[in-house]
């Protein structure tokens, strides 16, 4: 019976971590800064759902679709480059179908064009985004080393989560977790991390002391506290202050969305170097 317990308990404990770190992953995606703009309006008595990206990673102008198959339904994109000194420009969307189309002039890695979305019906205006919506352009990255990256990360939220409830729980196996995430967190972060980042933006690192990426910035701080959290528990095993810590730290640095002051080009610099 204290066998059986003890196997359910286990099994609870892993069901709760993946459930808490699919949780995690989730919210950070929906609000990252490169999430679509999602939504829905209505124009001439018809409702229309829309996804406006905010990221491109493909060397030709980025397209910004809209579904409205009422051919008497018109758009236009308004743009201008983002962190710019730029005028705002309007121009208009081909339609291909049932299919509004715009264009958004490709810049650079890490340049970024903020824009919005009006739909027209006759006298009828309807902006889509109450707020621009702002595109950053990316390198592409490779799957074979996105993919990869992306495996890694979850499993060092997985296991970091893993260890700190077995800890507080009393489990099994918490000095193998632990290692499990500093491994996954070296690998994910600050090994296929950087080559991810250079592939997109041309640099290796951005966070700390050669820029303020809090993506690069995170995988580290989670790294320390993790290396911390071992060396303590390979020397008493039956410490809970740091691997809980750890777990915790991680978490909450993890919980930032991803790419939150990334990369990105000020081209007011250029404008200003240009003027003089």
């Amino acid at each position: 019976m204290k066998i059986f317990l003890k196997i359910l308990k286990s099994f609870s404990i892993w069901i709760f971590a993946i459930l808490i770190t699919l949780a995690s992953a989730f919210y950070q995606k929906m609000t990252g800064p490169t999430y679509p703009v999602r939504g829905h309006a209505e124009i001439g008595g018809q409702e229309v759902k829309y996804r406006l990206i905010r990221s491109y990673d493909l060397s030709d102008d980025a397209k910004v679709t809209v579904v409205v198959p009422d051919t008497s339904v018109k758009g236009e994109l308004r743009l201008r480059r983002f962190k710019s000194l730029d005028s705002w420009q309007t121009q208009p969307m081909l339609r291909h179908g049932d299919t509004l189309i715009g264009a958004l002039p490709h810049q650079a890695p890490a340049g970024k064009v903020m824009y919005e979305v009006t739909l027209s019906n006759g006298d009828q205006r309807v902006l889509l985004n109450d707020h621009p919506a702002v595109l950053r352009y990316t390198g592409y990255v490779p799957r074979y080393i996105l993919f990869p990256h992306i495996f890694f990360m979850f499993m060092a939220m997985l296991f970091s989560t893993l260890t700190g409830l077995m800890v507080i729980f009393r489990g099994r196996n918490t000095y193998l977790y632990a290692w499990i995430t500093v491994i996954s967190v070296a690998i994910g972060g600050l090994f296929l991390g950087p080559i991810v980042q250079k592939f997109a933006f041309g640099a290796y690192w951005t966070g700390w002391p050669f820029g303020h990426d809090l993506t690069d910035n995170k995988s580290l701080v989670a790294f320390i506290f993790w290396v911390i959290a071992l060396v303590v528990m390979k020397k008493h095993r039956e410490n809970k202050l740091w691997p809980i810590l750890a777990s915790i730290v991680l978490m909450a640095v993890f919980m930032i969305p991803h790419s939150v002051l990334g990369s990105e080009i000020d081209f007011t610099k250029e404008a200003k170097t240009q003027a003089k």
